[in-house]
Order: C-alpha cells, then sequence, then structure tokens
C-alpha cells in the first residue's frame, strides 16, 4: 500500500472528533477523565459505557466496557492505541492540567518541547497512553532554510509550566 495520495490531500477542515477506548473499569475511568482531568460526563449508557467532553461537546472521548470489562491492557509488542492527545488552547490551562495530574499523585512518563507543542505523558488506569499538550502559535513553528517543518524533541521545564497554572 502506498503513502502516496493521488486525489490530493484531505480537505483541511477535517479533524478528529473523539476517540473512543476499551476500559476494564467504567468507574475508574470516569475517575480519571472527569474527576482528575476535568472532563464533564455528556451521557451515559448504563454500566457499559460513557461519553464525556469539554465545553459542551456531545462527546470527545467515549468510554466502554463492552468488550473488556476486567480485561487487562494489551501486551507489549501487540499493535493497538499509542495514546490520545488532548490539546489545550494555551500555556496556562496546559498548566492547570499538569497540576490536576500531580495533585492526584499521577506519575508523568515524560515531558517535551517539541518545538511546535509542549507535551506532558502519562497513562490512564487502563495503562492507555495520554499526552496533554498545547499547541505553539504557527508563527512560532520551527522551520529550515527552506521553510520545511522541523519539529524536535528537547526537555520540557515542567516546573516553570506548572508556575503558570490558572
Amino acid at each position: 500500500m502506498s503513502a502516496g495520495n493521488a486525489s490530493g490531500p484531505i480537505d483541511p477542515r477535517v479533524d478528529i472528533g473523539h476517540v473512543h477506548l476499551k476500559v476494564a473499569d467504567l468507574e475508574r475511568a470516569l475517575a480519571f477523565y472527569c474527576g482528575v482531568l476535568g472532563f464533564e460526563l455528556t451521557q451515559r449508557y448504563g454500566d457499559g459505557a460513557a461519553f464525556v467532553s469539554a465545553g459542551g461537546y456531545h462527546h470527545h472521548i467515549g468510554l466502554n466496557t463492552w468488550e473488556s470489562l476486567g480485561g487487562s491492557p494489551p501486551p507489549p509488542g501487540t499493535t493497538g492505541l499509542y495514546h490520545t492527545a488532548i490539546r489545550y488552547p494555551d500555556r496556562a490551562a496546559l498548566a492547570d492540567a499538569l497540576r490536576r495530574v500531580l495533585d492526584a499523585g499521577i506519575r508523568l512518563d515524560g515531558a517535551s518541547d517539541h518545538g511546535v507543542s509542549e507535551a506532558l505523558y502519562l497513562r490512564d488506569p487502563d495503562d492507555n497512553g495520554v499526552e496533554l499538550y498545547r499547541d505553539r502559535p504557527r508563527e512560532e513553528w520551527p522551520r529550515d532554510a527552506s521553510g520545511a517543518l522541523v519539529m524536535t524533541t528537547g526537555p520540557l521545564d515542567v516546573r516553570a509550566l506548572l508556575r503558570e497554572a490558572l
């Protein structure tokens, strides 16, 4: 299968509307996504599924136990979701997310400055990867001499970020 696209690029208004995760324990997942990160519960389907969102959207994240109730995460070496990336509107909102995570006693797996963005990495209670990040304004994105985008991975000063929490 070729990565080329003979019919042209996708419409630039297309975006990812939501992610739907299989979880082992719905209450535990809701405690993380709503209780720690602050998403709002928008709809619940009994004990098997729930939808959560930010800002009144119908759902950004779906959570269900339909095929995973009491299950364990997939073992290393298998395919599947690498992480869900949650974009925050600005540095202060990302700092607030960091404060929430640390206050809940959740350990960060990493923190990176990618030039185009600043990112925090952690795991949800089902061991799904979660990236919390904010994009820098496009005019600040690093580019090479030809104008091509140059994403990098460097350390993020987590203490400095935390000082900006709301």
